[in-house]
């Protein structure tokens, strides 16, 4: 049962914390497959060819994929899709999705793709890693590489000691995990996430892309919440900044973000009628710029088929 301080939906924030920090990702997770890679060459998102092998995937499920190009040092072409499963319970089709979506690449591109999954779930048994089957004369056995978030609850000295962003990523959604029933407890996690994040020097920007991802998880009553703020810009103060502070920035673009979806919501609704809680929850985590593009593509919608397909192609 989802807790009432729980959103709807992570794929938002992971998604956009792996654009911003790909390596640093891919060094944290997977360091064997990270040290194969060219990192001195850029590296491309595929979303187009991504959308192009997942657009048949089953309907209502979310998933943060990254369909990646990287150059191996040998000079190699090399994709890797990367799935961060955040689903709250094990899912008996993952292993077969994760073979179904390597084999599709295999066939419409040509490119065998290296397969890896971030389980993100809260069950210490599942640990779903290959996908075979085994006739007279017909054998499978596809493997593909996992880690596992809740491994790293008896290493949190380790993540506290560690400056790579995905430490800080690691530990905000086990204490979201773990305060699921104590918001007052999550409160004192959140702040002390933030400010660790200028304790390790951090730049502007990255300050401002890490507090997004524990604003986002680590979400409070409107009351703690607002106390949180209070605490985090005397903390900032204090600090001296110099620029606009991540708090107040965060709130503003909070703001426009909160104020956009009441109306594309209400449009919504007179366009293709009462949208079911599942849709409204996907809506509510869009980003201010998708949320724009809604707002321009949904003059053109009827139907309710309408907005699903254009939330599963964007």
């Amino acid at each position: 049962m989802t807790n009432v301080y729980e959103r709807a939906d992570f794929d938002s924030p992971w998604k956009e914390i792996l654009e911003a920090y790909f390596p640093q990702a891919m060094q944290f997770f997977f360091p064997e497959t990270a040290a194969l890679i060219d990192w001195e060459r850029p590296y491309e998102f595929l979303n187009t060819e991504f959308q192009q092998i997942a657009r048949e995937a089953e309907q209502g499920k979310r998933y943060a994929d990254q369909l990646v190009k990287v150059w191996q040092i040998q000079g190699e072409e090399l994709w890797l899709l990367i799935h961060v499963e955040i689903q709250a319970q094990k899912e008996d089709t993952f292993s077969k999705r994760m073979f179904t979506y390597n084999f599709r690449i295999f066939d419409r591109f040509d490119k065998p793709a290296t397969s890896l999954a971030i389980l993100c779930d809260t069950n210490r048994e599942w640990r779903p890693s290959n996908y075979s089957y085994n006739y007279p004369h017909t054998r499978l056995n596809f493997e593909f590489g996992i880690v596992k978030l809740l491994d790293y609850e008896n290493r949190l000295q380790e993540l506290e000691n560690n400056n790579n962003p995905f430490a800080t990523v690691v530990m905000a959604h086990l204490k979201t995990q773990q305060t699921r029933s104590s918001p007052e407890e999550r409160k004192i996690w959140k702040f002390s996430l933030i400010r660790r994040l200028y304790d390790l020097g951090f730049q502007e920007q990255d300050i401002r892309n890490l507090y997004r991802f524990i604003d986002w998880v680590m979400i409070l009553p409107k009351v703690l919440e607002n106390q949180l703020w209070e605490e985090v810009k005397q903390f900032e103060q204090e600090r001296t900044m110099r620029y606009v502070t991540t708090g107040e920035r965060i709130g503003y673009e909070r703001g426009i973000q909160e104020g956009e979806q009441a109306i594309i919501l209400k449009l919504l609704k007179r366009r293709v009628g009462e949208l079911s809680p599942e849709l409204q929850a996907r809506i509510e985590s869009l980003s201010v710029n998708q949320l724009e593009a809604l707002g321009e593509a949904l003059l053109d919608f009827t139907h309710e088929a309408d907005l699903v397909n254009w939330l599963e192609t964007n």
